[in-house]
């Protein structure tokens, strides 16, 4: 798999301590609400790609929360969205008046993250917000609010940490670029 990779953008080591920043940033930013109502936050993990960010995001929160999951679909084995946004498996939590964060792995075309907003916010959480770990900077990205954002990459193919190509990489420790020869 290693071979496979054009080049490293985020080491284990440094996507390990931007989780840690963003855990942290969390638990500040929420103490209040968490301590008015006790209930904690529901992290929401997009299946497949966010899963494993959100396992180390949840162990650097330092307060109560619940965690349920998404599965949502526009890829299939291509390399570009589809476009056509499909609900593979839906929450087992009831979010009305809960603060939900959406730990996303990747923001790319925004296609997904927009729909899946949209169909959250009709169920009348308390709130809503984003944890992204990747942001990639394209022209025609969706506009998404994204309050928490682990780094900035480019626009190019990336796999490893969760972020697969058909399936592959996911267990990659760090994040790189994939050889375009590969897809």
């Amino acid at each position: 798999m290693h071979e496979d990779i054009q080049e490293v953008l985020f080491s284990e080591e440094e996507i390990a301590a931007r989780v840690a920043e963003i855990g942290a940033q969390i638990t500040n930013d929420y103490a209040d609400a968490v301590a008015q109502d006790g209930r904690g936050v529901i992290l929401i993990s997009v299946l497949r790609g966010a899963a494993i960010f959100m396992a180390d995001l949840a162990r650097q929160i330092e307060l109560p929360l619940e965690m349920d999951y998404m599965a949502v679909s526009s890829y299939g084995n291509g390399a570009k969205s589809s476009g056509v946004v499909r609900i593979l498996k839906d929450l087992s939590s009831e979010i009305e008046g809960r603060h939900v964060i959406v730990a996303e792995d990747i923001l790319d075309s925004g296609l997904t993250l927009k729909y899946l907003m949209k169909n959250l916010a009709s169920r009348k959480p308390a709130s809503i917000e984003v944890a992204t770990l990747l942001r990639k900077k394209t022209l025609q990205q969706a506009k998404i609010d994204c309050r928490y954002i682990g780094f900035e990459c480019p626009d190019q193919f990336i796999v490893g940490y969760g972020l697969d190509f058909a399936e592959r990489y996911r267990n990659l420790p760090y994040i790189g670029i994939l050889k375009p020869e590969v897809y």
